[in-house]
């Protein structure tokens, strides 16, 4: 399956059914009188988060989605049926956007944040009137009918936003898988190459009787937050995110230059990512020992006025326990994006991600 976190489609919700010209013919009543129904409301568009799905693929594959029109009324005052309601399925995370408008400004229509979470996103049209509900003592033979209400359509681009409670960012290659895989059961791909990771990843963390949801997205790079390497759409995958793990490299060449490309990133992106709790984390210990790792660490306290740097390595564990330590009190509550999690269906194949040639709507 492969994973796709955005896009546009098409919505119609139904009209509403025509209303009934009848009258009455039954024997020995000469004037019966109009009894025309009304016509059927037209059939809603409703929107609901559901439990096992983790990606928008399959809008890939169907975009167009019209909710039932209302039946006809019909003689001796019946009804017509309302029209089917349409219930589309997103995974929770997901959000409906509005197509731009003349001056590039688009709404936010609906924020899916819980299993079970549902909206009506479209109205159906009323139904038409019956002639019998023309009939007045001047107009008693009213041949006028309501033909019914049109339904309502737009174009709407969907786009899904995991929900994690601590988000993992840094350069390619910085080791966020392999410290993701230390921490959590995600099963991340490890490669000794940039961009290994190619997929948002989400783990569960399990420390010290406390649970919290740990969100690893692929390697930022310079201009990413206008959208260089389509890392703007992975930058929506934190935003929800209480605390960010700022994940650097002790082995490259400037460590300094590393945190700075991705904090720049993060400000130029918005959406208040720079105003998160952030922990800066000295990765792969394991490969230079205490003492360079210290100075390392001391060159970052210089350059950021943050004193607590830890210095970590995931591929051992080593120093991993004081980190998650320093993360709970952070977190708070854990049960909204553990609930997410929990209706997460994760995907193993390791499909690359889908991405669209369109740009994403500006909000």
């Amino acid at each position: 399956m492969h994973f796709l976190d955005q896009a546009k489609i098409f919505i119609k919700s139904g009209a509403g059914g025509p209303g009934a010209v009848s009258f009455r013919r039954e024997k020995y009543i000469e004037y019966g009188g109009p009894d025309g129904g009304n016509g059927g409301k037209g059939g809603d568009i409703i929107i609901e988060a559901v439990a096992g799905l983790n990606t928008l693929i399959d809008f890939r594959y169907k975009q167009h989605f019209k909710a039932q029109r209302g039946m006809p009324g019909a003689g001796k005052n019946r009804y017509g049926a309302g029209g089917a309601d349409l219930l589309i399925k997103v995974p929770v995370g997901t959000q409906i956007i509005s197509e731009p408008d003349e001056e590039g400004y688009s709404e936010l229509l609906a924020d899916f944040t819980q299993v079970g979470q549902r909206q009506v996103l479209l109205r159906g049209g009323d139904g038409g009137r019956g002639n019998l509900s023309y009939k007045t003592s001047t107009n008693r033979a009213p041949r006028q009918h309501g033909t019914g209400w049109p339904g309502e359509e737009m174009w709407v681009w969907l786009r899904l936003k995991l929900l994690a409670d601590v988000g993992l960012v840094g350069l390619p290659n910085a080791g966020k898988s392999t410290f993701i895989n230390q921490v959590t059961n995600a099963k991340a791909k490890v490669g000794a190459y940039p961009f290994t990771t190619t997929k948002p990843q989400l783990g569960v963390v399990s420390h010290r009787d406390r649970e919290f949801v740990l969100a690893d997205i692929p390697g930022l790079i310079e201009g990413a937050s206008e959208g260089v390497g389509i890392g703007d759409r992975f930058l929506g995958h934190i935003e929800r995110c209480r605390v960010l793990i700022h994940l650097i490299d002790a082995t490259q060449d400037d460590p300094v230059a590393a945190w700075e490309i991705v904090q720049n990133e993060l400000e130029a992106y918005g959406e208040g990512l720079e105003d998160k709790p952030q922990v800066i984390v000295l990765n792969k210990g394991d490969l230079l020992g205490p003492e360079l790792m210290e100075d390392i660490a001391d060159q970052l306290r210089a350059a950021t006025g943050i004193e607590e740097i830890f210095t970590i390595s995931g591929a051992t564990g080593e120093g991993v326990p004081a980190l998650l330590d320093a993360l709970l009190p952070l977190i708070g509550d854990t049960g909204a994006a553990r609930q997410a999690f929990d209706a997460f269906d994760e995907d193993e194949d390791g499909d690359e991600p889908e991405t669209e040639d369109k740009p994403w709507s500006p909000l």
